[in-house]
Order: C-alpha cells, then structure tokens, then sequence
C-alpha cells in the first residue's frame, strides 16, 4: 500500500526574504535551506497579505484577504465561522496540525452567541484556528501571561524561575552573574543563558518529530505547521549562534536621507516611532543584525536535522515541504524598526516550496518569478491532497502548475493590506479609527500604497530597486496611479463572499431554470409563454 501524502509548512516569524544564502546574502551561512531550494523552486517575488504576525498569519491560514475574514491586528479573534484551511483538509480526512505559534485569538463572543463551550471539540477546532494543536506556543511570554509547557520543559532541565522562557531563554548574563534582560535591544549582543540544545528552536524541532514519529501509527494524512518563534525578537540567541557573526558581516543599511526630507506622512509617523529611532541608530543594528543571522543560522542547523528525520523515516518521497516566513524585518533599513510598512524588507518573504511528485522533477533548483501571495499556499496544499479547490471561499491560487512547469495564467498584482488603527501613528496623524487603512498593489515593477486620507506612495523597483524614492506625487506618474487605483478598486469590489454557495449552485439556478420549475412564474405573460420556457427547460435537459 502506497503512504499517504503529508505536508509540512515550516514558518519563521519575522524572516527576511534577503537573509539566506539562496537569497543572495553574501556571509549568512544557510546551506541546509539552501540545499531545500536546490530540491524544489525558490519563490522570488512572495508577498504577505499583511506586513505583521496576526493577519498575515489568519490570511495564510483561511486562504482570504484581511478585508475577507476581519482579523486587522494581533489578538484580533477570527470569527467564528469564517472558514479556515483546517475545515478544508478535514474535508478530505487530512489531519491539520499546528507545533508552534499561530497569533490565534478565539472569538469568545461568538462562540457564547452560538452556545459552544471553548473546551468542546468543535470549541477547541474554532478557537485554534482550526488546528489540532500538539504544541501552541505564541512564542511572546512576558511575567503575568499565560505559561507555555516549554516553561515545564526548562523546569525540568533544571533552569529555574518565575519566568524561564525569559529569564533563561531570552535573557543573557553578565561577567558578575546579573541578569541582562534581552526583551532590551541593547542586550542583544549577549548569549541566551540557556544553551543551545534547550533554546526554542531545537525544542520545536523535537516536538514536531515527537508529532510525526506518533503520526505513523496513524493512517491519515498530515498537514503539519512547524511555526518557529525566531527569528522575532527578542533578539538574543544561544552559543554558538551569539557570537557566530560580527558586524563585518552586516550589509550596509538601506536607506537615504532623501526618505526623511518632507516625507509621506504615514511613513513619516512610522520613522518617528520608538522602535524605528531606535533601530535606525548604528549601535543598535551592530547588535542586532549579528544575533538575528546567528538565529537564522540556528534555524537552518535545525533543518538539517529535520531532513535527515524525514530522509531516515522515508518521508521525503510523499511529504510537500514549504519553508516561508509571516513578514519581514526593516533592521533599521529606510530608517524603520520592525515590519510595518510594504518596502521589500517588510512585505515580501522567501518562500520554497519542494513538491515531491514526479511531475515537479522539471523545476527542481528553479526559480520562479510569477508573483505569489501567501494565501496561495492553502489552495495549495487542498490540490496536492486530492481535493477539490474551493474558489468560492479561498482567494489564492494552488501553486502546484507552477511547481510542476506548467504556464498557467496568473495574476497581474499582488495586493497586501494594513491597519494601523491599534498603533500611536493613528494618534500622531489624527486620523479616525475606521480610516487607517494601507492598501498595497504590486505588478512587479510599480509599488503602489493608497492611504486613506493621504495621497498615495509609488515605487518604481526598476528604476529604484532600493525604493528611496516616492513618487507618490509626480505627475509624471498618474496613468500609473490611475492605472494601478483601478487595480484595487477592481479587486476591493470582488471578495470571495459567497461562501456558503459554490459557483455550480449559483450557475445551475439560472441555466436551469430554477425559478420557474420551482413554481416561481414570476413576470409571465400567458399560457404560450410558460409552455415555451417550459419546453426550453425540457431541451436543456437533454444535452
């Protein structure tokens, strides 16, 4: 008997596209992801439907734009009843498992109106997103919020504390023993206290092997979702990684001082915020950047050891693996902190998808140029079981005709969406809450970024690859703004919303006549008219 197909979708929090070796940079060492992309097609123009963790991830995971399933921030709940990638694979009997974080937030409200007790099967399946989850871990775990078993698991190797996630994990020490808390950016240049084989991202590792080693006494199809936690800050990282890089490794910033004279005022309130003056001054970056390669490194240490658990248990030969990231990180590039905005640093990510079949062995080591979004991969992952791809309700498209060298027709922008109703710059601008809305349109050349209340940004990436220049406001480029206005408009008027009913149902009612054999006779003359409707109807069934 044949062994079932499986999927598993690997997701760094916080991964730039550019910082991998197979994305061109020159001294971060990634040989095991790498060899990945060597094994499948490296995905080079990928773009997040949200440029932060909670609604790109609930766009990842429902296969919908933000405007479709409403979840505009971090902690924001998906309602209940918008349909997710779970309720699709259980569809078709595959198991959708979840070892890491996911930014989930249940909707309570919902599940109260609706009488489902959280704890049920049907309240555990909503509230995780329509996971199963082996091990939830939303990797942020301040004093005073809820403790994750990893907390269990430090206790038990002997690293005592209120909080060993932070004391131990994302804390380092200095010379006299003092605690030098790595949640502050100016400790990041120290080691975690814990070592290497205990920190985060091997402990995932570990557990997503536990997940599959059980799973093989099980018949059904796996879809697992290893989220990893790094490289997201705290930046702090175990030997060996803490002091694998030195600054010389660093790539210039990028960034102009063109980007803070009279800029766009979005992004003007966006320099301005603490995390960007802070990111943008030399010394943080030096102590940064460092650590996050050495924790980009430890990740890929880890995929080594995946594979070789995967190759040992013959699973390479039936699993899809997918290596992306939720966004970027701007490290201090166009004078910016964390992932905020929709420059390259930020909105884009790698994505490397290794389809085992056959029919893939064309493109392997390839890549594509097509633009991808993230809500691609759940089609994906539907078409590659077997199953039926519900357009009606996910609004990506299955990437497997590209994996498998076929040229299918395919979109012509990218779009990604932002809220920043929930930060200061809604403050800062003065603008209302239901009005702090980024939109971003990309046909691969022209970067486009409407802002309600404000003009718009441009970018052209051919001619200014870096996008140190805004051309939000040259008249120059209005057939290019009007063009690409009517790309978004085009599209903000056509959601996915019949989800409830599937385009063969909608079409069968008119063009069989539904109404009238119903009894509906609504709007006929006489007699000779409903005979003739009626005979048209017998016709029709006959083809």
């Amino acid at each position: 008997m044949s062994r079932a197909k499986n999927v598993l979708w690997i997701m760094c929090d916080q991964l730039r596209y550019d910082y991998l070796g197979c994305t061109g940079h020159p001294s971060l060492k990634t040989p095991n992801i790498d060899a990945m992309a060597k094994r499948g097609v490296l995905f080079s123009k990928a773009y997040v439907q949200s440029p932060i963790c909670g609604p790109s991830r609930m766009s990842f995971y429902t296969g919908r734009y933000m405007r479709s399933h409403g979840s505009h921030w971090n902690g924001w709940p998906l309602r209940v009843g918008e349909p997710t990638l779970g309720d699709h694979l259980n569809k078709i009997g595959v198991r959708n498992v979840l070892v890491g974080k996911t930014h989930m937030a249940p909707d309570l409200e919902g599940m109260k109106m609706l009488g489902i007790p959280p704890e049920s099967i049907i309240g555990v399946h909503v509230a995780e997103c329509g996971f199963e989850p082996y091990e939830r871990d939303d990797g942020l775990h301040p004093t005073g919020r809820p403790r994750p078993k990893y907390d269990e698991y430090l206790r038990s190797q002997g690293f005592e504390a209120t909080n060993p996630w932070e004391h131990w994990a994302n804390s380092g020490a200095a010379n006299d023993g003092t605690l030098q808390n790595g949640w502050l950016l100016v400790h990041a240049d120290k080691a975690a206290r814990v070592p290497d084989e205990h920190s985060e991202t091997p402990y995932m590792t570990r557990r997503a092997m536990d997940f599959i080693t059980e799973a093989e006494s099980d018949s059904r199809p796996w879809c697992l979702h290893l989220s990893y936690i790094k490289p997201h800050w705290p930046y702090i990282a175990p030997e060996p990684y803490a002091s694998m890089y030195k600054t010389s490794d660093m790539r210039p910033a990028i960034r102009s001082e063109r980007e803070r004279q009279n800029p766009h005022p979005v992004f003007g309130a966006y320099m301005d915020m603490r995390y960007s003056r802070n990111m943008a001054r030399d010394d943080a970056r030096e102590k940064v950047i460092p650590t996050y390669m050495g924790l980009i490194t430890q990740i890929d240490d880890q995929m080594g050891v995946l594979m070789k658990f995967l190759e040992e248990r013959g699973l390479l030969e039936t699993t899809m693996i997918v290596f992306t990231s939720d966004h970027g990180d701007y490290l201090g590039d166009h004078w910016m902190g964390e992932k905020d905005l929709f420059h390259e640093q930020s909105a884009k990510i790698p994505l490397i998808v290794i389809d085992p079949s056959q029919e893939a062995d064309a493109t392997r080591g390839t890549q594509c140029d097509a633009l991808v979004e993230g809500i691609d991969l759940a089609p994906t992952f539907v078409d590659y079981f077997g199953g039926k791809v519900p357009g009606h309700i996910l609004e990506g498209r299955s990437l497997l005709p590209l994996l498998r060298g076929e040229k299918p027709e395919w979109r012509k922008v990218a779009f990604s969406e932002y809220d920043y109703a929930m930060q200061d710059v809604r403050l800062k601008l003065n603008q209302p809450i239901e009005r702090c809305r980024l939109f971003m349109v990309f046909d691969g050349r022209w970067k486009y970024i409407h802002a309600s209340g404000f003009r718009p940004m441009l970018y052209d990436l051919e001619t200014d690859p870096d996008e140190f220049v805004d051309r939000g406001d040259d008249p120059d480029c209005a057939a290019i703004i009007a063009r690409l206005q009517a790309e978004l408009f085009d599209w903000a008027l056509h959601p996915s919303g019949h989800i409830t009913t599937p385009p063969e149902k909608i079409a069968a009612y008119a063009d069989n006549q539904l109404q009238v054999k119903g009894g509906f006779l609504i709007g006929i003359w006489d007699e000779a008219e409903l005979t003739a409707i009626r005979d048209g109807i017998a016709q029709r069934a006959k083809l």
